[in-house]
């Protein structure tokens, strides 16, 4: 059994923000997008990140975009503190992943694909909320907790999965009483987030409905784009698409909209 204690000691390893991104995430909550460019040039490493993040192919960018205030420009306020979020996740990434098969090139994928189309699912919704926004970020986050959680116990979890056919969720619950989604809970709370973001994954396992109708509604696009996204080839291939077991009851409702939205064919 992993216990509660050793969960808030890897929640605890993520680094603390260097004094740069502080500032870059304070002037942007204070909605002052390009005197946060300014700052966030500072910093070469969170430059170059947002410079590989923003550039990929589902950006869909037919140039380089190189400069940050441009970047900042181009992805607006919300956008812009979903992306320094997804920067600070990557302070936290292994260099060395213990379950999943993952690298850094596989793991920025999933922080891309998750955060764009999020994006397109919130504009869908005429949402517009920058915690509801940053509430995507979380996933990574917990997934990266999550395969150091089953480092400590891979032994148990290679057993439990050859002797039963269940998904990484639920023998997370059963290691240390916490799933992913308590994970991401836990992250929020260090991080200092808005109650709603938490409250929106939580919702997002398909097992945990809230009683707040646009929350509910959230999590169910939540739910189906994290089985989505994780239903990709190269994220199968990471073993990740056991983690969730997909809740089709659901979603069922919305299920039609997501294909059309999501161009699934």
């Amino acid at each position: 059994m992993i216990t509660k204690t050793q969960i808030d000691n890897f929640i605890e390893k993520i680094p603390p923000s260097p004094q740069v991104l502080k500032q870059t995430v304070a002037i942007l909550n204070q909605g002052e997008l390009s005197k946060a460019a300014k700052v966030a040039s500072q910093d070469a490493a969170m430059s170059s990140y947002l410079k590989n993040i923003v550039n990929k192919p589902i950006y869909g960018f037919r140039q380089e975009v190189k400069d940050i205030s441009q970047i900042f420009g181009i992805l607006g306020l919300s956008g812009s503190q979903q992306a320094v979020y997804n920067y600070m996740i990557s302070l936290l990434s292994p260099a060395k992943w213990s379950l999943f098969k993952l690298n850094s090139h596989t793991f920025y994928e999933l922080q891309a694909i998750l955060t764009t189309n999020w994006q397109k699912i919130l504009k869908h919704l005429n949402i517009e909320n920058k915690d509801i926004e940053s509430a995507i970020t979380l996933l990574p986050a917990s997934i990266i907790v999550a395969d150091a959680l089953f480092g400590e116990k891979l032994d148990d979890v290679n057993l439990l999965r050859s002797a039963n056919a269940i998904d990484y969720n639920t023998i997370l619950e059963r290691l240390c009483k916490m799933d992913l989604f308590d994970i991401c809970e836990e992250i929020a709370k260090k991080w200092e987030m808005d109650e709603v973001t938490s409250n929106i994954v939580q919702c997002a396992s398909g097992v945990k409905p809230s009683e707040d109708e646009q929350i509910n509604l959230l999590g169910k696009w939540m739910h189906l784009l994290l089985f989505y996204t994780l239903s990709k080839p190269e994220f199968i291939e990471a073993t990740l698409n056991d983690f969730v077991d997909f809740q089709i009851d659901f979603v069922e409702d919305i299920y039609p909209d997501f294909i059309t939205l999501m161009d699934v064919q």
